[in-house]
């Protein structure tokens, strides 16, 4: 696929435009499938590090570059969401690694709010898990189009066969095969490239650089037949035709819809296929979409500048007690010192050290466009689901909370630090770390989480980041929903028959506790003029 292909922009009504080059995508896979890996390889292949490091290597090598906290160091897995820009082929490319841990679930669907596609990672042995499941279905919900790379081929696998037909039967989704692999494990040869019609041999001899492919011209060429044993050429021979056959050819209209994903075949550890699979991020990913928003949608070709906070991430560097909001840009273009909107109070925020990312490395930045993600240092003004604009009256929607499924009581280890506590709660549920509840009766704080590791990572920043201990007890309650009604009296006569279950969100939103799912289903049965949700759109 020739880099010159992104210039021949499918999209014709960002052709000519900043933005048309933009392909700001996300990678999402089960825990331990690769992800972080072929992170690293895609910045290896894109120029942006020289030398990746290892995720399964020992000491200072283990640390990847885009792990950066001290849990995800510690634990070897990605806990925040990074960001990281760099350039290939012609595209500007906004790559975003989200979590793999499925406690960090909330995270994720909102850096799925922000991205125009997706890499889906596979691990070749165990082929489609739980956790892809789960984030491939929030991508259904946004229709974002989905690539897939099937990782891991340098280990034993499954049959490549079994493993499309179940994405196919699983996801519900057409998958055309864009390589095909030459056994797999102790005997992986390379893949043969369907659509170039040539063969990549595989090379492990040395992970440590970019590896170079030997190539082939066409199934049938002689050379070709000597360098792969008899039996396995004449396997891949009849497996190449069988594919063809029986798989559907690429159309960029299904994949761009959701419907199709293309299929690479590769091993990210040792460099094998991450080209190939960037020249087609290249080619054939979409730019910047327009963005839904109340009163109406917002189209990249605008020329105000507009955007949403999608993450807030406090402490980035060690030395500085920072807190960033990574927003990313809808619309316009965007310049170092520019004054937006904040939409909801008004107030005006003057932007003068946008930032530009690459894992924990970062630079200022004077423009950006459509589809790019700036950081925006702030003192606490900023949180997710903010709105900036040049002054219009918009809010973009679609990023939520969801009601946790665990709750803990917070139990202070010293009473003087009631404030530092105070503060490093609203921290981190700015961040959606974690969500807090302030019951109406006595005052205790309440923490909501998805999972269990989020109360690891809550413990560990109060205490590491705000010098404050903290000792998270079991709650009387397992459940949250948040409330409303059609009439305010309505909904003030629920909270004063309930006080003992009544607590508030940071945004003072009435929340209903309950003792367990039973009780919740009572309560709900005798209090019809109540609605209780379990996602709330965040204000």
């Amino acid at each position: 696929m020739p880099d010159s292909a992104v210039s021949h922009d499918l999209d014709a009504r960002l052709a000519g435009h900043p933005a048309g080059l933009r392909r700001t995508f996300a990678i999402i896979s089960h825990p331990d499938a690769g992800k972080t890996t072929l992170t690293e390889k895609l910045l290896l292949f894109g120029g942006a590090i020289h030398v990746a490091g290892a995720v399964k290597a020992r000491g200072e090598a283990r640390r990847a570059r885009s792990d950066w906290m001290k849990i995800e160091q510690q634990r070897g897995i990605s806990v925040t969401t990074s960001v990281m820009h760099f350039e290939y082929g012609g595209a500007v490319f906004n790559l975003l690694d989200t979590p793999g841990h499925e406690d960090f679930s909330e995270d994720t669907y909102r850096t799925l709010t922000a991205v125009d596609s997706a890499v889906m990672v596979i691990d070749a042995a165990k082929g489609i898990e739980a956790r892809t499941r789960k984030l491939f279905e929030i991508c259904r919900l946004r229709d974002v189009p989905i690539v897939t790379f099937i990782n891991k081929m340098d280990r034993e696998s499954k049959d490549p066969i079994e493993l499309l037909d179940e994405i196919a039967s699983t996801l519900a989704l057409d998958v055309t095969p864009m390589s095909w692999p030459a056994g797999s494990g102790q005997t992986f040869k390379g893949t043969y490239d369907l659509a170039n019609d040539r063969m990549l041999i595989f090379d492990a001899a040395d992970r440590e650089r970019i590896g170079e492919t030997v190539e082939y011209e066409g199934i049938e060429d002689p050379a070709l037949a000597k360098s792969l044993p008899a039996e396995q050429y004449a396997k891949l021979a009849e497996d190449v035709e069988l594919v063809r056959a029986g798989y559907p050819a690429f159309e960029i209209e299904s994949y761009r819809g959701g419907h199709l994903t293309p299929v690479f075949f590769g091993s990210a550890y040792n460099n094998f296929g991450v080209r190939e699979l960037l020249d087609a991020l290249a080619a054939w990913a979409p730019p910047p979409r327009p963005q839904p928003a109340e009163p109406r949608p917002i189209e990249p070709t605008e020329p105000k500048v507009s955007g949403f906070v999608f993450k807030v991430q406090a402490n980035m560097d060690p030395n500085h007690r920072d807190r960033i909001a990574f927003l990313r840009l809808c619309s316009g273009k965007f310049r170092r010192g520019m004054k937006l909107t904040q939409m909801g109070t008004g107030k005006t925020l003057s932007v003068n050290s946008p930032i530009l990312f690459f894992a924990r490395e970062r630079e200022i930045v004077d423009e950006a466009w459509p589809g790019d993600i700036i950081g925006v240092p702030n003192h606490g003004v900023l949180r997710v689901g903010d709105t900036l604009t040049e002054g219009e009256t918009i809010k973009i929607v679609g990023i939520p909370n969801f009601a946790p499924e665990i709750l803990r009581r917070v139990r202070l280890e010293d009473p003087m630090k009631s404030k530092q506590l105070k503060r490093a709660l609203d921290d981190l549920a700015e961040e959606g770390v974690t969500q807090v509840f302030r019951r109406v009766i006595g005052g205790d704080h309440i923490v909501g989480v998805v999972g269990e590791l989020q109360l690891d990572v809550l413990k560990t920043r109060v205490e590491a980041e705000y010098q404050v201990k903290i000792d998270l007890e079991p709650a009387p309650f397992e459940t949250a929903r948040w409330i409303s009604a059609e009439t305010k009296a309505d909904l003030e006569a629920f909270m004063s028959a309930n006080r003992g279950g009544m607590s508030e969100d940071r945004d003072g939103s009435p929340v209903f506790l309950a003792r367990n799912a039973w009780e919740l289903g009572y309560i709900a049965e005798r209090s019809p003029k109540i609605k209780f949700s379990d996602i709330r759109e965040r204000s």
